[in-house]
């Protein structure tokens, strides 16, 4: 992996750019649907994948736990983690909300990341905890989903996520770096960030565009 900390590529890095230079690998269809958005613009959230895969379901049995491998995952978050949930329907059920936000963040996750929708955002926002999702809604999961398997691959809004693999997001959208290319893509876009910002100091003193692209090559 690269030597780069989560801190380093969060303040000098950002999702346009990553997308582009896993492009440049060959890795087209490593960002998350449009739909996938930020309760708040303004956060980033950097960090490694912890995987989940939600099964639908029509109903709860009564004296069994349907959070018990939810509450699992959470419990076991490390510095630097995001819980990724993959949700089988996801405009059926909301698994996160502000309860989940206050353990995940207490064992020092860096956000979390969902197809489904996520409830109580007033107070997450409040928090400023980033949280990623498909959409807003008041829906428990209790009946509706529920985890079947963590840390496994999963699909969340048709990308595929392992844990551990990199993950970023900021207003532009999301993006999952596989393991096997986290150095390469890392390294084009520290490259590539540098160039954009010689870039925009050109076009900026008033270059003409055609000029800097011929230049740079960055657009």
């Amino acid at each position: 992996m690269a030597a780069h900390s989560l801190d380093e590529i969060r303040a000098k890095l950002f999702v346009s750019v990553l997308s582009d230079c896993l492009d440049s690998v060959g890795l087209m269809h490593q960002a998350l649907p449009s739909r996938i958005r930020p309760l708040d613009d303004e956060l980033v959230m950097v960090g490694r994948a912890r995987t989940a895969a939600f099964m639908e379901v029509y109903h709860h049995d009564a004296g069994s736990n349907p959070y018990e491998l939810e509450i699992a995952l959470v419990d076991s978050l490390k510095a630097g983690e995001i819980p990724v949930f993959a949700c089988s329907n996801p405009a059926r059920v909301a698994p996160w909300g502000e309860l989940l936000s206050t353990a995940a963040r207490a064992r020092g996750a860096t956000g979390a990341l969902m197809d489904g929708c996520t409830r109580d955002v007033k107070p997450i926002r409040a928090m400023q905890f980033p949280v990623f999702h498909g959409g807003i809604g008041p829906l428990d999961s209790k009946g509706r989903a529920r985890i079947m398997a963590i840390d496994v691959p999963i699909e969340c809004g048709g990308v595929k996520v392992a844990t551990g693999d990199l993950i970023m997001g900021d207003a532009d959208g999301v993006v999952v770096i596989p393991q096997r290319a986290e150095a390469e893509v890392l390294r084009l876009a520290f490259d590539k960030v540098q160039g954009e910002k010689n870039t925009l100091a050109d076009l900026q003193r008033g270059d003409k565009l055609a000029d800097v692209f011929a230049r740079y090559g960055i657009l």
